[in-house]
C-alpha cells in the first residue's frame, strides 16, 4: 500500500505542474492531434524497412500491431488519464520513479526528437533529388547541400516553435492531410498491378521468412521503431482545449492507431508492386515507387515532382510537430529546476519557451552536420535514425515498468500483460538496432557509433542531474 505522505506528494506535484501549465495558451483541437500523432508515428522510411522482407512483410505488421501498437496503445491511455500532465512521459517517469528517473527519460526523448529531426534531413534531400529529375542524383550525397537545407529547415522550425501551436498546427495539418494523399495516390498506382498481376513483388505472402538476426532486426524496426509515438499527444496535454484532457487524449489514439496500421500494412504491400526488395530505398520508398509506377505513362513528368512535394510537406510537417514537442521537455524540466530558468522563460506575447527552442535547433543542427561526416546519405540516415529510437526504446522501457513496478499504480491485469507486450518488443528492438540493417563501410564502426553515442547522452545526463541537485541544496531550493 502507498502510504498517505506520499500520496499527498505525488498530488501537490501534479498541481504544481497544472499551475505551470496554466501559463500556456489552449491551441489544439482533437482533428490536431489526430493529424499530429499521424505524421509523429507514421514514417514513411518504415514502408522501405519492411519492404526489405518481401511478400512476408504482412506476417510481420500483424505482430507487430498486436504485440507492440495496441499493448502501447492501452498503456498510453490508462497513463495519460491518470496523469494529463503538459510533459507526458517525462510527469509519468517523475511522479512515479523520482527525479533522476524522470529526468532521463526527458534527456533521451529530448536526443530522440533531436535525432529524428536531423535524420530527416535525409529524406528532405532525398525528396528534392526525385523532383529535380534523373541527373539531380549528385544531390543526395552533397555534404554543402545537406547542410544548407538543415539550416533553412532550422531556421524555420525555430520561427514557427516561436509563433507558437496556434501557427504551427495549421502546419501539422498540412503535414498530415498531405501523408494521407499521398498514401492514396500509391493505393490508385498499385491496385492496378495487383489486379493484372504486373507487381513486381507479390504483396503478400502468408508465410514467415527465415529466422536470421537481418530479419529479427527489421521485425523489430517494424514493431518499436514503426509504431513508437503514441504517448507524442500527451506533451502538449497542458496545451488542449477541451478541459477533459484525459479524454481527448484516448479519442486521438482510439481514432488515429487504427488508419496508422492500415496505412503501414497497405503501404507496404503498395512499394513492392513496383520494387525488388533487393533494390528498396530505404530514404524514400514512396518517391521511389511512385516514380517507376508512373514510367511510360502520361503522368510520368508529373507524378514523382508532386510525389515530392507532398512527401516534402509531410516530412516538414514531422519535424515540425517533433520540435514543437521537444521544446517542451526542457521547459518542463526547467519547472523542476533541473536546468537553467531561461529555458523555461516564456515570450511575453506568444507564450512559448524561446531559449529551449532555440537551443533545441542549434543542437538539431550541429548533430545533422556531424550525423553525415564521411558516409553516405543511407548510412548517414540509419546511424541518425537507429540512435533516435534507441533513445527512444530506453524512455518507453521506464513507461512500461509504471504499471508493472511503480508504487502507487494499480493498473488492471489488461494493462499489465499490455506492459509485458511492449517491453519484450522493446527490448528486442532495442538490443538488435546496434546492427546495421544496410552494407556499409564499417559494421564495427556503425555499432561503436551508437553505443557510444546512447552510452555519452545518459552518462552526461547522470552527471548534469548531480550538478544540479548540488546546486540547488546549495541554495535551498
Amino acid at each position: 500500500m502507498i502510504d498517505t505522505e506520499t500520496q499527498q506528494h505525488f498530488l501537490e506535484a501534479e498541481h504544481e505542474i497544472e499551475r505551470h501549465s496554466g501559463q500556456l495558451r489552449k491551441e489544439l483541437r482533437l482533428g490536431d492531434l489526430i493529424l499530429a500523432q499521424l505524421i509523429y508515428i507514421a514514417g514513411p522510411q518504415f514502408l522501405g524497412i519492411a519492404g526489405k522482407l518481401g511478400p512476408a512483410q504482412f506476417m510481420y505488421w500483424i505482430p507487430a500491431v498486436f504485440l507492440f501498437y495496441i499493448p502501447t496503445g492501452i498503456v498510453v491511455i490508462h497513463l495519460s488519464g491518470e496523469m494529463p500532465l503538459e510533459g507526458g512521459l517525462y510527469q509519468w517517469a517523475k511522479l512515479r520513479f523520482g527525479d533522476l528517473t524522470g529526468f532521463l527519460v526527458a534527456l533521451n526523448l529530448w536526443a530522440t526528437a533531436v535525432l529524428l529531426i536531423s535524420s530527416l534531413i535525409s529524406m528532405l534531400t532525398d525528396s528534392l533529388a526525385y523532383a529535380a529529375g534523373p541527373y539531380a542524383g549528385w544531390i543526395v550525397n552533397n555534404h554543402v547541400v545537406n547542410s544548407a537545407i538543415a539550416a533553412l529547415l532550422m531556421c524555420a522550425l525555430v520561427f514557427l516553435a516561436v509563433r507558437g501551436l496556434h501557427v504551427a498546427k495549421w502546419f501539422h495539418d498540412l503535414g498530415g492531410l498531405a501523408f494521407l494523399f499521398l498514401f492514396i495516390a500509391l493505393l490508385a498506382f498499385a491496385l492496378p498491378r495487383w489486379v493484372h498481376g504486373t507487381a513486381v513483388t507479390a504483396p503478400v505472402a502468408f508465410v514467415f521468412p527465415a529466422v536470421t538476426l537481418l530479419n529479427l532486426n527489421i521485425a523489430g524496426k517494424m514493431g518499436f521503431g514503426a509504431f513508437c509515438g503514441l504517448e507524442g499527444s500527451s506533451v502538449f496535454s497542458g496545451e488542449v482545449r477541451n478541459p477533459k484532457v484525459a479524454r481527448t487524449l484516448r479519442q486521438a489514439v482510439l481514432f488515429g492507431g487504427p488508419v496508422i496500421a492500415l496505412i503501414y500494412i497497405l503501404g507496404t504491400s503498395c512499394v513492392l508492386a513496383f520494387t525488388r526488395p533487393a533494390d528498396m530505398d530505404l530514404v524514400s520508398p514512396i518517391n521511389q515507387a511512385l516514380a517507376r509506377g508512373s514510367a511510360g505513362t502520361s503522368l510520368a513528368l508529373v507524378a514523382p515532382n508532386a510525389a515530392a512535394l507532398l512527401l516534402f510537406c509531410a516530412i516538414c510537417g514531422a519535424a515540425s510537430i517533433y520540435f514543437n514537442a521537444v521544446v517542451r521537455l526542457p521547459m518542463v524540466a526547467g519547472w523542476d529546476h533541473l536546468l537553467p530558468a531561461w529555458l523555461s522563460r516564456l515570450h511575453p506575447r506568444f507564450k512559448t519557451p524561446v531559449g529551449s527552442i532555440i537551443a533545441v535547433g542549434a543542437a538539431a543542427f550541429v548533430l545533422t552536420v556531424l550525423g553525415n561526416m564521411g558516409v553516405g546519405t543511407q548510412e548517414g540516415f540509419q546511424i541518425l535514425l537507429n540512435a533516435a529510437l534507441i533513445c527512444w526504446s530506453l524512455a518507453y522501457v521506464v513507461m512500461y515498468a509504471i504499471p508493472l513496478v511503480a508504487r502507487g499504480e494499480k493498473p488492471a491485469i489488461g494493462v499489465r500483460i499490455a506492459a509485458l507486450s511492449g517491453l519484450g518488443m522493446t527490448l528486442l528492438f532495442a538490443f538488435l538496432s546496434i546492427f546495421p540493417i544496410i552494407d556499409v563501410k564499417n559494421p564495427g564502426g556503425f555499432t561503436a557509433k551508437l553505443v557510444l553515442l546512447i552510452a555519452g547522452i545518459n552518462a552526461a545526463g547522470v552527471w548534469h542531474f548531480r550538478r544540479a541537485r548540488r546546486r540547488m541544496r546549495a541554495v535551498g531550493v
